[in-house]
């Protein structure tokens, strides 16, 4: 007997005893664990196929732990743009053993709920409403602040004369000459 399971957006081939490693789920270690995502159960010649999934199907597993995968890394490259970036990323996952494999919920053996310490409430904060505030009837105008003084205006700027321009001198300009006295 064989089902196909659904968990983390990928789909699973189990069978009972089977170890399967699967992206983490919220179970602790030794805990019990259904997962309701069966798409098919197929058992010798009977096969019960899910449209998507089979209603009321079930199959329990075991958490044998959590761990960590091993490093990827991704890394990126423009060429000639003096970029590049690497990033390393450890997925997440939960090892699995398979228990069994029930086709009808109900009729899978029912699981003593662990023990799991409540995590405490925070405390409740006594939230008082905002009294509304109501425009006073005959208030004065708020004074208004004195205007800044104005900077003088900039002086402007002479234009240049007329013809192309080399350096300091203009295109076209005789040079003085000088003169003695």
């Amino acid at each position: 007997m064989y089902a196909v399971i659904l968990t983390g957006g990928k789909q699973y081939r189990v069978k009972e005893g089977d170890l399967l490693s699967v992206e983490k789920i919220g179970a602790e270690n030794g805990h019990k664990y259904d997962f309701g995502q069966v798409l098919l159960i197929e058992d010798g010649e009977n096969v019960l196929l899910g449209t998507p999934v089979l209603a009321g199907a079930l199959v329990r597993a075991e958490v044998v732990e959590t761990y960590k995968d091993e490093k990827v890394l991704v890394f990126k490259k423009k060429r000639r743009k003096q970029f590049r970036r690497t990033r390393g990323h450890r997925q997440q996952l939960t090892k699995v053993r398979i228990e069994g494999i029930y086709p009808d919920g109900s009729l899978a053996p029912a699981v003593e709920a662990p023990v799991a310490k409540p995590k405490p409430a925070p405390p409740e904060k006594a939230v008082e409403p905002k009294p509304r505030a109501q425009a006073p009837e005959a208030a004065a105008p708020a004074p208004k602040k004195p205007a800044k003084a104005k900077k003088p205006a900039k002086k402007p700027v002479k234009a240049a004369p007329k013809g192309k321009t080399v350096g300091k001198k203009t295109a076209g300009a005789k040079p003085k000459k000088a003169t003695k006295e």
